[in-house]
């Protein structure tokens, strides 16, 4: 029965549910208490333990009652002869004996005897079904089965012909069930695997490439990595000589002292933040792109960096202010629809964009300013403005440029990536969610 709990968590954490070592380790503890007979009070006494969460109740609800079903066989195998020859039940395989008896709860019981041999727990891709449904049918007897069917019609008397029909009946029923069962144990065990092949694809695919549909699953997959990130450059706490209590490390220090609180031990936040100026092209081609990057960095704890953010197309205007007042998700949706933000949304002009920046803003950038730029540097022939880069490059701390295109394109055609290389500390191709998170990991390693 240990095993069968294992493949309950299993399916749990298959279906969404996070559920640690200790938590298995007292789900175990909390069976040996109530034990298996009371099917509520089993179930009642596994979800206070496994289920955290209203969504995790759901999926334990869901899960509970596809994995301790026991209705495999609804209905009967079909029409049992009146009278069954001794002499023939005797020569026949246990699993025909079943069939023609009409003993569905055994048949059902050898259908999930084999599927623990067959390990059906390790069923991942639908392109599975056919070798477990092969592998189950083979290890409960269906090779003898079939024998029996041939002998039985090769006898030619009448008990035997209506054996080896009903038997061919049961046959291809047993095949019905059995394929039904392991739909149901690919139900269970395997969406957490579907999942994260299309979280993986999804992080690798091109993001001018996407559809409209996949945009809600990508922002699920963005806040997961921004999580990460977040733990990841979370400031620690360092001791000061005033500030905020340290309370453990006072306790600690002080057990010497016999709980006397003679060393009181403080501790505070550094405030040194990255200061960035990100500045992205939200032209058709560089759009998607532009717009999953600033959700990467506005998404990010607000004591992780500071954000200036601008956004040209035609000219150049800032947006800060629609992330102040709004979720940046909201926000994201302001900024695609353009609407009273008074951008130009006509030919990319780099070098119009770098002069707005120059009158207006340029203030901004200091020794401790990292400033990003997002864009595929496709200029439409026009005047590039390098010296006003060049002056950003020496002013700031460092410049980086992020190009959604391949680096074998920079250059080729109205790119005027080659002449904005000279004054980047870092250019980098991103047009993936692998190359954003990589970009915004490096990017706050750099500014620790």
């Amino acid at each position: 029965m240990e095993q069968i709990l294992k493949d309950f968590i299993s399916a749990l954490r298959s279906s969404g549910a996070r559920i640690s070592i200790p938590e298995t380790i007292d789900a175990m503890n909390t069976v040996k208490l109530t034990g298996y007979h009371d099917r509520e009070v089993f179930k009642d006494s596994l979800s206070a333990v496994l289920a955290k969460s209203f969504h995790e109740k759901e999926i334990f609800e869901e899960c509970f009652y596809k994995f301790f079903s026991f209705d495999t066989f609804p209905e009967n195998t079909g029409d049992c002869p009146e009278s069954l020859a001794p002499e023939i039940m005797e020569e026949i395989s246990p699993l025909s004996q079943m069939i023609l008896s009409g003993n569905l709860g055994g048949l059902a019981a050898s259908i999930r005897e084999a599927a623990q041999e067959v390990h059906i727990t390790g069923i991942r891709f639908f392109t599975q079904k056919g070798l477990y449904i092969h592998r189950i049918l083979r290890h409960m007897g269906m090779d003898k089965l079939k024998l029996d069917v041939k002998h039985l019609f090769q006898q030619d008397t009448f008990y035997s012909k209506q054996m080896a029909e009903e038997l061919e009946k049961g046959k291809d029923y047993l095949f019905e069930n059995v394929k039904d069962f392991v739909e149901q144990q690919f139900a269970l065990f395997s969406p957490s695997v579907t999942e994260n092949l299309l979280e993986d694809y999804l992080k690798s695919i091109k993001l001018s490439n996407l559809e409209q549909r996949d945009f809600h699953r990508m922002h699920s997959i963005i806040q997961k990595m921004v999580k990460r990130l977040n733990d990841l450059h979370s400031r620690r706490r360092k001791t000061s000589k005033r500030g905020q209590l340290d309370f453990r490390k006072t306790l600690r220090n002080n057990i010497s002292y016999q709980g006397l609180l003679f060393d009181i031990q403080w501790k505070k936040k550094k405030v040194d933040r990255p200061d960035i100026v990100a500045i992205c092209d939200v032209s058709r081609s560089v759009e998607t792109v532009a717009r999953f990057l600033l959700l990467f960095l506005y998404s990010l704890n607000k004591s992780l960096a500071r954000i200036r953010t601008f956004i040209f197309c035609s000219n150049l205007i800032e947006v800060t202010h629609i992330f102040d007042e709004y979720p940046v998700e909201e926000a994201l949706v302001k900024l695609q629809s353009g609407i009273g933000l008074g951008i130009l949304l006509g030919r990319t002009d780099y070098g119009q964009a770098f002069r707005d920046f120059e009158e207006s803003r340029f203030h901004l950038i200091t020794k401790k300013t990292t400033i990003l730029i997002l864009g595929d540097a496709r200029n439409n022939y026009g005047d590039s403005q390098t010296g006003i880069l060049k002056s950003m490059h020496e002013r700031g701390k460092r410049l980086i440029w992020l190009n959604s295109e391949p680096r074998s394109f920079w250059g080729i055609g109205d790119s005027e990536m080659k002449k904005y290389l000279p004054y980047c500390h870092l250019a980098r191709e991103c047009n993936t969610v692998h190359h954003l998170e990589r970009v915004v990991d490096s990017l706050l390693s750099l500014e620790s």
